[in-house]
């Protein structure tokens, strides 16, 4: 028996049905998955698994093979980013203008630096050599003017 409060709902045949119709229809169609994503290996240049991987679906975020670089053409980079940073540039567009990332441009400058410290040294060693020249012709001179000054005053 139905409560009195409540007013009374009648449900005609075509609204059973479809509810009936709904919920055989979301059984019968269940939820799309989300493909797995599979883990991407780098390509290798000479496998033939790579070329045929490249050929059936395409990536979409395209790596470029890694360049290297001889120590000529990277003194000639690190000149150049000198240059253009001694031209009011910044590091970040210097660095940009040949293309290479400021982590490079730091890597090679720290390993670019001993080679110009042991000509700084050369150079250092030189210099206190030709120091030592000429405190000793100094040292020369002024003994000469000392004794012709003791001649002159009647002290020798």
């Amino acid at each position: 028996m139905a409560d009195p409060q409540e007013p009374e709902t009648v449900q005609t045949p075509t609204e059973t049905s479809a509810k009936v119709e709904t919920a055989e229809s979301k059984k019968k169609a269940p939820r799309a998955r989300k493909a797995k994503a599979e883990p991407k290996l780098p390509a290798r240049k000479n496998s033939p698994k790579a070329a045929t991987k490249a050929v059936e679906a395409p990536a979409p975020a395209v790596r470029t093979a890694r360049k290297v670089y001889s120590a000529k053409e990277r003194a000639q980079m690190l000149g150049q980013i000198e240059k253009a940073i001694g031209n009011g540039a910044t590091i970040k567009s210097a660095v940009g203008q040949v293309a290479i990332s400021e982590q490079t441009y730091y890597q090679w400058k720290k390993a670019a630096t001993p080679a110009s410290d042991s000509g700084d040294l050369k150079d250092l060693i030189a210099l206190e050599e030709e120091n030592q020249r000429l405190k000793k012709l100094l040292a020369e001179r002024l003994r000469k003017e000392n004794a012709e000054l003791k001649k002159k005053l009647g002290l020798a």
